[in-house]
């Protein structure tokens, strides 16, 4: 993909925060490509903030650190916590670590492993459904398959679920390559029936009835929008897109 290509995947402005609802905000960050060595899928990114007890910031799936974030973020309040919720989203983690020395990082399984030494810092374990400083303000819910564990999470006050790659939703109208639109179609993650991509749904095959479980549990939440890391995210309806999404599963 050229440049311009690329331009029009993002989600702009970037490095800003933008507010979602009451004390939850997204940054859209620039692309990164993932995948296979050919051809290596661009992504946008995005990252999820919550201020819990008054100024303490709980960062989710970094994206870039900005100095005009970094600026931004310190308007908003204190990083406390920076969460990295499954084994592909730690690549800014470092950088906002540095950054954010007093904070403490929360890693998902797998990441050190994957991350070939760029973690080589000490960090909590994300892995269990309670037991964090937010369990409070924020339920968090382990999503295992055999391959990979994503946390997910749902911000009560505001109702907002937070999801990673469990589901992507990207746009047609920013894919202008034909490869792309392609590959997004047959993954099952093209707007508007965005989805678990199908690849993924494969880690879950002998895990099946947990990951129903784990849907279950989140449309019991009855959450009032969907965040998610890649693509469109749901401003509105979030039951009905979680039904919508996982109607494969459910069925």
């Amino acid at each position: 993909m050229q440049m311009n290509d690329q331009a029009e995947m993002l989600y702009a402005p970037l490095d800003t925060p933008k507010r979602v609802a009451d004390e939850i905000w997204v940054v859209d960050g620039p692309i990164i490509r993932f995948g296979m060595p050919w051809p290596r899928m661009p992504f946008p990114t995005r990252m999820t903030v919550a201020r819990l007890n008054g100024r303490d910031l709980w960062v989710h799936s970094p994206t870039r650190l900005s100095p005009a974030l970094m600026g931004a973020v310190a308007q908003i309040g204190v990083v406390r916590w920076i969460v990295a919720p499954n084994r592909f989203h730690y690549h800014w983690i470092p950088d906002w670590r540095a950054q954010y020395p007093d904070a403490l990082t929360y890693l998902a399984a797998g990441i050190r492993e994957h991350s070939r030494g760029r973690i080589d810092f000490p960090a909590a374990a994300l892995e269990a459904d309670h037991g964090y400083p937010w369990d409070a303000q924020l339920a968090s819910l382990p999503v295992s398959g055999s391959f990979m564990t994503e946390v997910e999470f749902f911000h009560m006050e505001s109702r907002t679920l937070i999801l990673t790659d469990l589901i992507e939703n990207f746009e047609t109208h920013r894919l202008n390559s034909r490869l792309m639109r392609w590959m997004v179609r047959l993954g099952g993650v093209m707007d508007p029936d965005g989805s678990m991509p199908r690849d993924m749904r494969v880690t879950f095959r002998r895990r099946r009835s947990e990951l129903r479980m784990a849907v279950e549990k989140m449309i019991s939440w009855n959450p009032e929008r969907i965040i998610l890391s890649h693509g469109r995210w749901y401003v509105r309806d979030g039951v009905n897109e979680l039904r919508r999404a996982f109607r494969w599963l459910l069925a």
